[in-house]
């Protein structure tokens, strides 16, 4: 059976993710610090799907623990990973404690570095194999470290792309907009004053992400609208992307 890896699946496009791939027969190996939703989504989707779920206990914030995961991908290849772990600070930059900076850069950069270092080497013996690396349209403003750090694996995950498609291995940065998950309300983020058409569903969100992948592109940016909202960025006078900027460090 093909398996995924998968890191924040409890929720969200993580969720949305494990699912979708289940539903395709993909056995699953699931990671999150949340040990409990850990073994309710995994026990869900192994009866739903009547597919194997293993569960991986693990903060990526954890420099240990994110090498326990990368010793799995290593003894135990996989022939999707999804780099999907989230982290959002809310407060600008100057008033954040520079430990909890490091956590965001920890999970966002370095646990998508590392583990797609350790995935890869297995996919390019085979000659197969996906990653999917979660990112935001954040990334194509500048916003603040959150929007850096998109950023950074936006452009990783294309240079990836480029680079390793030839032999096989296909890697897609995911770009969405604003999504209905748990993740702007678990980092205390006030979303009233966001329209309602900017919210795209976490379902929607996976599957365009998916056929973006199998189509060979580099990167997804799911629905019109946000297409036509990261065209818009690259094209504005760079007066008024810097005054958008400014909105929101």
């Amino acid at each position: 059976m093909p398996t995924a890896l998968i890191t924040g699946p409890t929720a969200g496009i993580g969720y949305s993710f494990a699912a979708a791939l289940a539903a395709e027969g993909f056995d699953l190996a699931l990671v999150s610090r949340d040990k409990a939703r850990l073994e309710q989504v995994a026990e869900e989707l192994a009866s739903r799907h009547h597919v194997t779920c293993t569960v991986l206990p693990a903060d990526l914030a954890d420099a240990d623990a994110t090498l326990a995961v990368e010793e799995r991908l290593r003894d135990q290849p996989v022939d999707v990973l999804v780099n999907n772990a989230g982290f959002g600070l809310w407060r600008p930059f100057e008033h954040n404690d520079i430990e909890a900076e490091q956590r965001g850069l920890d999970v966002l950069v370095r646990a998508v570095l590392r583990l797609t270092h350790a995935a890869l080497p297995a996919m390019l013996r085979r000659g197969s194999g996906d990653i999917v690396n979660v990112s935001s349209v954040a990334g194509f403003l500048p916003r603040g470290t959150y929007g850096a750090h998109k950023a950074w694996v936006t452009s990783f995950s294309t240079w990836a792309h480029l680079h390793y498609q030839p032999a096989g291995v296909r890697v897609l940065a995911l770009c969405p907009g604003f999504v209905r998950t748990e993740f702007h309300s678990r980092m205390g983020a006030g979303v009233d004053g966001i329209p309602e058409w900017m919210w795209l569903n976490a379902d929607a969100v996976v599957a365009e992400a998916l056929s973006d992948l199998r189509a060979g592109k580099a990167v997804s940016v799911p629905s019109a609208r946000y297409k036509a909202l990261v065209t818009a960025t690259r094209l504005a006078p760079r007066g008024l992307v810097e005054k958008l900027a400014r909105r929101r460090g």
